[in-house]
Order: structure tokens, then C-alpha cells, then sequence
């Protein structure tokens, strides 16, 4: 059983994804796009960078990569599906969730720890934190800004379908503390089914305890 961590041209986060995952006892490999999916797969990472130089839209053209199909199908099937910055974007534009990435408020790229505050502890990637928990997670993204029309985010608000919100670190959603102006404060969303999630902090940069902390481990244990 492998998790597939699914590199694109551009992608520059794959190599982050391994060791975390490798250091979580997890198996786990990077196989390039063309390639196609391990018929063994139990699990795909869609990781971070800036496929295809982020042309068109970020994430946009690798959507349209063939292996994205194996993605949905898995994901249909309830195979953990997760996509991280570049990644996530990859999954709003291939349509495993709801909404967009879009250029970040303050129209820069930000590299930065931020606050994470978890909305939905019943899911796969938040049944090692409670309701409430606060993460030190960093982000690494020019078009991080969640949009998605009002009444499509009602329903993601209702369904319980938030999974992180950006807040301070005592847990407040304040406009300070989100970093690229998404809706909401939304960080992280799942799909159709709680096995399918996009965010775009890097847990896996919080996952290693001599580099960066160990915050993001909870979500990747999703893998386990």
C-alpha cells in the first residue's frame, strides 16, 4: 500500500511530502504525472510548487493532466486524497473541492508561520486535534485567497465542510490574522466526502521536530 505523491513540472514541495511522510513510518513515493498512478496506491498527495510556472491560473494546467482522473476515481472511492498550496489548487481547479484559490489581498507572495484554528475534528485529517486547537503552520503562496459565491459558502459553513480557519494564536479569527484575505478566514476545505481535503499551509513543513515544529503531523496521519 503506497501513497502516491503525484509531481508535476514545476512541483517543489514532492521531496517535503516524502520525508514527512517516511518520518510517520508512512510508504509513501513520488511518481511523476505521465506515469500514471501505483496500482497499489492507498493514498495521493498533491503537493506544492508552481506547476507549469502557475500559467493560466495556478494549478490550472495540471488539472488537466490524465492522472487526475485516477485522482477523482480514487477519491470516489474514498481513497485519501490531499492537496497542499499548489496542490490545493490543483484540487479546486480539477473539482475534488469546492471554491478557488485566487491572488492573495495583499497582491505579494507570502512566506510566513501562521495561526491555524481546527473547525471539524470528525475527519480523517483532524482526528489528532480538537475542535478549538490551535496550529503553528507556514504558508507559501501568491494565490491563497479562498473565493467561493455566498451561497455555495453557506452551504460549506452548514455542511461542516471548513476545516481550518486562519486565526491569532489564541484562537481568534480576526481580518489581521488571516493572512491572504480568504472568505471566511478559510484555510483548508473538504470535498464530497471527509477523505478528500485542500489547504494551503504546509503541513508537511510542520511535520519534522528539528524543522519547523511538529503542528502539521495530525493531518498527515490521515495516511496511517
Amino acid at each position: 500500500m503506497t501513497v502516491a505523491i503525484v509531481r508535476f513540472g514545476g512541483s517543489n514541495c514532492d521531496r517535503d511530502a516524502l520525508r514527512a511522510l517516511q518520518h510517520l513510518d508512512v510508504d509513501a513515493e513520488i511518481v511523476w504525472h505521465e506515469d500514471g498512478l501505483p496500482s497499489d496506491t492507498s493514498g495521493v498527495v498533491l503537493p506544492g510548487g508552481f506547476s507549469y510556472g502557475d500559467y493560466l491560473r495556478a494549478g490550472a494546467m495540471a488539472a488537466q493532466s490524465p492522472v487526475m482522473d485516477d485522482v477523482r476515481d480514487l477519491a470516489s472511492e474514498g481513497v485519501p486524497v490531499l492537496g497542499v498550496c499548489n496542490g490545493a489548487q490543483i484540487g479546486s481547479e480539477s473539482g475534488l473541492t469546492p471554491g478557488a484559490f485566487t491572488t492573495n489581498a495583499s497582491a505579494r507572495f507570502q512566506c510566513e508561520h501562521v495561526h491555524l484554528r481546527v473547525e471539524n475534528p470528525e475527519t480523517p485529517w483532524t482526528r489528532a486535534y480538537d475542535e478549538g486547537d490551535v496550529l503553528s503552520i507556514p504558508i507559501a503562496h501568491g494565490e491563497g485567497r479562498f473565493e467561493t459565491d455566498d451561497d455555495r459558502l453557506d452551504e460549506l459553513e452548514a455542511d461542516n465542510r471548513v476545516l481550518f480557519r486562519y486565526c491569532d494564536e489564541h484562537g481568534n479569527v480576526t481580518p489581521d490574522a488571516n493572512p491572504n484575505g480568504s472568505k471566511h478566514a478559510v484555510a483548508g476545505v473538504l470535498g464530497e466526502r471527509d477523505t478528500v481535503a485542500v489547504l494551503m499551509p504546509h503541513p508537511e513543513r510542520a511535520s519534522l521536530p528539528d524543522i519547523g515544529g511538529t503542528d502539521g503531523q495530525g493531518v498527515l496521519r490521515a495516511f496511517d
